[in-house]
């Protein structure tokens, strides 16, 4: 004889679904408000971007950030000299401290020489933790001494995570100079590939979506030790083309 249906009350059923999905929630990695707009698609909405090393390249790649709509905070040891930048860019730009920078973003954009990298880990001890680091600083052995070397030895980028604990590191806009950003971005007809390479898939979502509203388009190299083939001596350094001529020169290693 057939056994008759269950009917499960409403409000169980209810209670049983919020239970497993709190139960996912707690096996998921914490994101901040940044990524998780950017998990949920579309458009991520403006991203807190603090400027650590507001030089040429800080200031030209933040500059399109906040053309973009997104609220920026250029920093450096001395903000009081980045006025004439931040007043040029208009309400959506600011100038702080370095520290002020870091309690600001959502997003971290690094591109100071590389040889600030142990001062500013130890300067700002435990702030890094849980930040998404974007890091376009190339390290020169005539400039930066033996953080060079180790960057050569081990990998520019782990060597950057290893001086900024916690953070979630990717590699981005460190591949061309500063000239091209400022005169390639939005190109009709193809936009120019910017190569990112990072461990945590929430913050390279997060690049993606600030490469592409910088005016370019993301190509995802590889993890956080492959970030060597486009930093100064890997061949795909100053390789400036389309995102399909990129990947071209990227499969062809």
């Amino acid at each position: 004889m057939q056994k008759p249906a269950v009917v499960m009350d409403p409000e169980r059923r209810r209670m049983l679904r919020a239970g497993a999905l709190a139960i996912l929630t707690l096996n998921l990695p914490p994101l901040t408000a940044c990524a998780q707009r950017t998990a949920a698609g579309g458009n991520a909405g403006p991203a807190r971007i603090g400027v650590i090393g507001s030089g040429r390249i800080g200031g030209t790649v933040g500059g399109l950030w906040v053309k973009a709509g997104h609220p920026v905070l250029f920093s450096s040891r001395h903000p009081e000299a980045l006025k004439p930048l931040v007043d040029g860019l208009g309400p959506l730009a600011q100038a702080g401290t370095v520290a002020q920078a870091i309690a600001f973003a959502d997003v971290l954009f690094l591109a100071t020489p590389y040889g600030a990298l142990p001062q500013l880990g130890q300067e700002h001890a435990g702030a890094w933790s849980g930040k998404i680091v974007l890091d376009a600083t190339n390290a020169i052995a005539q400039r930066d001494g033996a953080i060079a070397d180790e960057a050569q030895r081990n990998g520019i980028g782990i060597t950057t995570a290893k001086y900024l604990p916690g953070a979630r590191v990717v590699r981005a806009f460190n591949f061309m100079g500063a000239t091209n950003f400022a005169s390639q971005h939005h190109r009709p007809g193809g936009l120019i590939a910017v190569p990112i390479a990072g461990d945590d898939q929430a913050a390279l979502q997060v690049a993606a979506q600030l490469v592409r509203d910088a005016g370019f388009e993301p190509v995802v190299v590889g993890p956080l030790a492959s970030a060597d083939k486009f930093a100064p001596g890997g061949p795909l350094f100053r390789q400036i083309g389309t995102a399909e001529e990129f990947r071209s020169k990227m499969n062809g290693q």
